[in-house]
């Protein structure tokens, strides 16, 4: 790891440093439960390898994002009615806390739009 991932709260989670309630997960992706839930479904799905933003991610490996997507749509099936949001942050502005790419699977309650 370089000290970017060193100090990366998600990398930490993937390599086992960090605890996390994990809901799903294949080779290259889990998927856990958000501590912060905004609905009754909050789950993050995080590709194990770092990058910095879903367009990072997507010019980086493109396999990797269609299988986030894929975990994503599976943790919605498991957890909720198969409906769900699917938003990634990208950059401070935009809300993302964390800068390793993580989408969040938000379900369970009926969601509405307004936008800032």
């Amino acid at each position: 790891m370089n000290s970017e991932q060193d100090d990366c709260l998600f990398c930490k989670i993937v390599a086992g440093q960090l605890p996390a309630d994990v809901v799903a997960r294949s080779e290259r992706v889990i998927a856990f439960r958000d501590i912060d839930p905004q609905a009754p479904v909050h789950v993050l799905v995080v590709p194990k390898e770092h990058h910095g933003d879903v367009s990072v991610l997507a010019a980086a490996d493109p396999q990797l994002l269609a299988e986030v997507v894929e975990v994503a749509d599976q943790v919605a099936h498991d957890l909720a009615d198969g409906q769900y949001r699917f938003i990634f942050n990208s950059g401070p502005r935009a809300g993302q806390s964390v800068f390793h790419v993580h989408g969040h699977v938000i379900a369970g309650k009926q969601l509405g739009w307004s936008p800032a």
